[in-house]
């Protein structure tokens, strides 16, 4: 399948997947996109894609995002831009405006493209007919379908998500309200789709409507493959149906979960490790809505899940599922509260600490004082550049494989035995990013989301590996040697943010609190 515009097309190829449930089951392919007819850049999958706030991959600055083979295709939610009318990246000129703008390499990067951030469960209030509600730094602001079209067509991503009508207002929601949805998603998804001089102008992942209703989701994905009439068919000549014109499928997690635990998030900072409002909601409850939408849809697209919460849940979708890619918020979040991944799939004989339970954390948690004097590398699975050896798996991160500048600044003649440029160096060690840490240094969190976007890849480089080798009763061993070894409940990551949360308080308002609540205990 391959669809495409003047400049830009995404087709995807499936290798080899499963023969007996072919529709569900695990499945390796390539995702390749052809810009001009002359730059390829190929994503395998199953894979990750990289979360962008602003456009900015947190914590990386360019040089950083360009040195990280991990960082092949970014998301950018739009919302974030909409305190300026027009916004500011609609001003940019000539070819590939945006990844221009973000500063991503058109030849080696992928820009995908929403309007609201998938992994933001604020209430907001209710969409209109013609109109979105989205969270900018100035607050609520209101898109129409026009606006988001005009805001696409200018920036060039691409990929882009069209506008659809996701209710993040308190459950549980009326038959009304989920018809309401699929209609209005239905329509935004026309708009989107509309020729421009002859010819498909975009690269589309449809996001899959329904809320948390199994017959809402299938009514949604059915009506993509119905034959259009009247204006609809006038809208998207050449097409069909809709679905003739969509590139992908797109499943959030956050407004599934939300449905299902009958309350919206309360939390103000979209930063924090997104967690469910009823912890009672397991991966097994959210599979059969992922099947009820895909269900009726042809196989053979790729299909993407946001807002994964653990390497498990991962592997269950892909198992069961048959996702072909995922976003990298769940990682990238535990660098933000000082969590250094350490694991690998299959499962080796090495990695973090165990637990009473006799399994291991997915990672350190280098806010602990623990850490203070270790000076190993930041993962026992893996090893940097220059300490390579047998057969252990190399991290070319730039935390465990560090490539020293070409170009530096002498200051003393204690700078003359540094590296030459180029070379790479020792790791950084854990106690390192344990001063870091504690020191407020933002370096800390910049080797943090190198690492663990690398420890990530490597992760799905291990799936694809295991699935193209190994039949699926084998493929589905090396799954539950996985859930027995490592803590499926992420506990260090609880234990982490606890911590991170500590030492935050350590330094501003913090500290103010801190010694007021001291001067409450010395009256």
């Amino acid at each position: 399948m391959s669809t495409s515009r003047q400049s830009c097309s995404l087709s995807f190829s499936i290798a080899q997947a499963s023969r007996t449930n072919f529709l569900f089951s695990p499945r390796v392919g390539t995702a390749l996109l052809t810009r001009n007819g002359i730059d390829k850049i190929d994503i395998d999958t199953p894979g990750i894609l990289v979360n962008t706030s602003r456009g900015v991959i947190p914590h990386l600055c360019r040089d950083q995002h360009k040195q990280c083979s991990s960082v092949r295709w970014v998301h950018v939610p739009f919302e974030t831009f909409l305190e300026h009318k027009p916004p500011v990246p609609t001003l940019q000129t000539g070819q590939d405006p945006l990844h221009r703008f973000l500063g991503y390499p058109a030849d080696k990067c992928v820009v995908s493209m929403s309007l609201r951030d998938p992994h933001d469960g604020r209430e907001v209030p209710p969409n209109g007919n013609a109109l979105v509600s989205a969270n900018s730094i100035r607050g609520i602001q209101r898109v129409s379908p026009e606006e988001w079209r005009s805001y696409v067509l200018a920036c060039k991503p691409d990929i882009v998500v069209p506008l659809s009508d996701t209710p993040f207002t308190p459950p549980p929601y009326s038959q009304k309200r989920l018809t309401k949805s699929i209609e209005r998603s239905f329509a935004w998804l026309t708009h989107i789709l509309q020729a421009i001089e002859g010819s498909h102008p975009l690269n589309v992942f449809v996001h899959l409507a329904g809320g948390g209703s199994t017959a809402a989701r299938t009514a949604f994905s059915e009506s993509l493959l119905e034959t259009l009439h009247d204006k609809d068919a006038d809208m998207v000549k050449p097409l069909k149906s809709l679905d003739e014109g969509v590139t992908g499928y797109q499943l959030d997690l956050v407004p599934l979960r939300l449905a299902l635990s009958g309350g919206v998030s309360e939390s103000a900072n979209i930063n924090e490790i997104p967690v469910p409002t009823n912890p009672d909601i397991k991966t097994s409850d959210i599979v059969p809505l992922l099947r009820s939408s895909l269900s009726p849809l042809p196989a053979h697209k790729i299909r993407l899940v946001n807002s994964a919460e653990s390497p498990h849940e991962m592997l269950t979708l892909i198992q069961q599922i048959g996702i072909d890619l995922f976003d990298a918020q769940w990682a990238q979040r535990a660098a933000d509260i000082g969590v250094a991944l350490d694991f690998t799939f299959p499962v080796c004989n090495r990695g973090a600490r165990r637990r009473s339970n006799g399994k291991r954390d997915i990672g350190h948690n280098l806010f602990d004082h623990s850490y203070a004097e270790d000076f190993s590398p930041l993962a026992n699975c893996f090893v940097g550049e220059a300490a390579r050896s047998g057969d252990v798996p190399v991290c070319m991160c730039g935390a465990c494989s560090p490539v020293s500048p070409h170009t530096r600044i002498s200051h003393s003649c204690l700078d003359e035995g540094a590296p030459s440029g180029g070379e790479i160096g020792p790791a950084f060690t854990r106690a390192y990013l344990h001063h870091l840490l504690h020191t407020h240094e933002m370096s800390a969190h910049s080797l943090l989301v190198l690492h663990n976007l690398a420890v990530l890849d490597a992760f799905f480089a291990g799936i694809r590996e295991t699935i193209r080798s190994l039949d699926s009763e084998t493929f589905d061993l090396e799954i539950s040697r996985f859930f027995k070894e490592y803590d499926e409940e992420l506990t260090i990551l609880s234990e982490s943010k606890t911590m991170w949360g500590e030492v935050e308080m350590a330094r501003g308002k913090g500290r103010l609190n801190r010694e007021k609540e001291k001067a409450k205990q010395t009256v």
